[in-house]
């Protein structure tokens, strides 16, 4: 399929009725009757919303009467499919302020298709402007989607998200109540520009910061650049996390062909929204369940396309949770796997040169797809189509400079590499691509910071004699320490080396850091600092070697003295006492099993709920 063609038109998806959940934490649902009664309009009972409406006992009466206080008449919605659309919209998510505007597209779909939609306003992650981090509430939203979807008089849903924790924690909720899904992604903004430069949002603002802070621009500068550097609604435009995940999430198959590169301003964006509505309605009459779709070969096939993006580093994080609501194991090991087989052929930033505005008039994930057949599994389906091979028949690449061909890489292997060795024993990753080359392989002494506020207010401090060999580690800011794991990865250069016109040093933290930054960021140590990891016992001075080839991570500290900190490390403080942060604390797993929390991430059933 071009990428020129509407999404959603294409061959229908598979017609075999779904198997089932097999995720930890789902229930089997009611099953469909091999020939089903009809229902009080004639139509087959075999609807999950059937429950609520279609019996004659006073239950059902109640919710019709409730329904009629709604507004609506009888045939509006008795024995069609009721679809839910999870809106992620709020006034202060600027990468989802135009989502009000698609939930209405969506809701034109459901009703040309014979369906009955209806919205639910869910928790909304700003990542610009929620604190400490959308990290902390990434999994929250993924019980409110699971809660939602599983209580109310559902058959299928349509998931509209996009900033970076909304995709996977959208999708890690609807996967463990395993209905007929599709997402629809935010959509990235419109590129930036400034005094005759494109600006990718995220990168750009690290740069020009960075700039800043090393005298070469002035305050006259910085206000031109917040006026230019983030121009429309939608998602970062660079290759960060939030178009990372929505690229993911469109491998994965949960989404129309092409849906995750439209800009969120883009007519096609509206399009691509209706065609969502339309094909929900089909998927719940053909009872395709996201547990159909979200097997190990689309969580495969994500690693890989995420690789050959030059992704950011937190889908590791939430493919490795994703995949796990899924019934999934997957691993760290998975990723380097899979990272030694896969070039880099996405020529975006912060690695590369473009925007996700030139990637989709490039030929979008159909096109940069086509050029990695030979990685894929290509006969499981999608929510388009009956496999990924008839999803991709006819795609093509338009600009090669933008989606480079095999034989002209970015580079020879995935972006991102997975790090082993005394300092991270569950593991690191670091986004080797977007850093400087001549420090894959790098020794030097430990500057240690013991929190994130100590490091803003000490880090330009000359006595702490900074040069450009210095290892920054920054430790307490990872899944409990952070608390909720910041982007904090990207550690700032100190002034006076910036003034040098060094731009880049090999930082280590068990924090993350945005998909839009760069540099030698070593990040996600695995076990964190705040639990004992060794990370917590890494003194200022001590040598540490990062070799990305060897994929290696060492501190050059004997055992028996590491032995003598470990004794004398004590435990921090937590700092809830109570509410969900207290939660989050107890049950949030390490970096390396995707930050889930215990409760969810294990197996076991979930009975549907009685409609009486």
């Amino acid at each position: 399929m071009s990428s020129a063609e509407a999404p959603g038109t294409g061959t229908p998806g598979p017609t075999a009725p779904g198997t089932g959940p097999t995720a930890p934490g789902t229930g089997t649902g009611p099953a469909a009757p091999d020939a089903p009664a009809p229902d009080r309009a004639g139509r087959p009972r075999a609807l999950r919303s059937h429950q609520w409406y279609g019996t004659d006992g006073l239950r059902s009466f109640s919710h019709r009467a409730r329904t009629r206080q709604l507004g609506y008449l009888p045939e509006e919605h008795l024995g069609k499919p009721v679809v839910a659309i999870l809106n992620t919209w709020s006034d202060i998510n600027p990468c989802h302020v135009h989502l009000r505007d698609r939930a209405q597209a969506v809701k034109r779909g459901v009703w040309q298709a014979g369906g009955f939609p209806l919205e639910f306003p869910v928790s909304t992650l700003s990542e610009t402007f929620q604190k400490p981090t959308p990290m902390l509430y990434r999994n929250l939203l993924a019980m409110e989607a699971e809660e939602l979807l599983r209580s109310y008089p559902v058959d299928g849903a349509v998931l509209l998200g996009g900033c970076d924790k909304s995709t996977p924690a959208l999708l890690m909720g609807a996967a463990s109540v395993d209905l007929p899904t599709v997402f629809v992604p935010a959509g990235p903004m419109l590129p930036g520009h400034w005094r005759g430069e494109v600006l990718g949002s995220g990168t750009d603002m690290w740069k020009y910061w960075d700039e800043k802070r090393a005298g070469r621009i002035g305050d006259c500068e910085l206000a031109e650049l917040e006026s230019g550097l983030a121009r429309s609604p939608g998602h970062c435009m660079t290759m960060g996390t939030a178009s990372t995940l929505t690229a993911a999430a469109e491998a994965l198959g949960v989404t129309m062909p092409g849906a995750s590169s439209i800009p969120a301003v883009d007519s096609g964006h509206d399009r691509m929204a209706a065609a969502a509505g339309l094909r929900i309605v089909e998927l719940v009459r053909e009872d395709l369940r996201l547990s159909r779709i979200l097997t190990r070969e689309a969580y495969e096939d994500a690693v890989t396309t995420v690789l050959g993006l030059g992704g950011s580093t937190n889908a590791v994080i939430h493919l490795i949770a994703m995949a796990g609501r899924s019934g999934v194991r997957l691993t760290l090991d998975d990723f380097d796997r899979i990272a030694r087989t896969v070039p880099v052929l996405a020529n975006l930033r912060p690695g590369g040169r473009y925007l996700m505005e030139d990637f989709h008039f490039a030929g979008g994930l159909p096109g940069f797809l086509s050029r990695l057949t030979d990685l894929l599994h290509l006969d499981r389906p999608t929510v388009a189509h009956r496999t990924l091979r008839e999803q991709l028949a006819g795609a093509l690449v338009h600009d090669p400079e933008v989606i480079r061909p095999r034989d002209k890489p970015l580079a020879e292997e995935g972006g991102l590499a997975v790090l082993r060795g005394n300092l991270c024993p569950d593991g690191a990753v670091v986004k080797h691509i977007a850093a400087e080359q001549h420090l894959r392989r790098h020794t030097g002494p430990a500057v240690v910071f013991d929190d994130y506020r100590t490091m803003q207010r000490t880090i330009d401090d000359p006595a702490l004699g900074i040069t450009a060999d210095h290892v920054l580690v920054l430790r307490n800011a990872g899944p409990k320490g952070g608390p909720g794991m910041p982007e904090y990865g990207m550690l700032p250069i100190p002034d006076h080396l910036l003034k040098q016109g060094v731009r880049d040093m090999v930082r280590i933290s068990d924090a993350r850091m945005s998909g839009t930054s760069y540099g030698m960021c070593v990040l996600h140590v695995a076990p964190e600092s705040y639990v004992g990891g060794p990370l917590a016992l890494v003194r200022t001075g001590d040598l540490i070697t990062l070799d990305v080839d060897a994929r290696s991570l060492h501190l050059h500290v004997d055992e028996a003295e590491l032995a003598e900190r470990r004794a004398a490390w004590t435990a921090p403080v937590h700092p809830y006492e109570r509410g969900y942060g207290a939660l989050y604390q107890e049950q949030v797993t390490q970096a390396d099993t995707g930050c889930d929390f215990a409760f969810l991430s294990r197996p076991g059933s979930v009975p549907e709920p009685y409609a009486g």
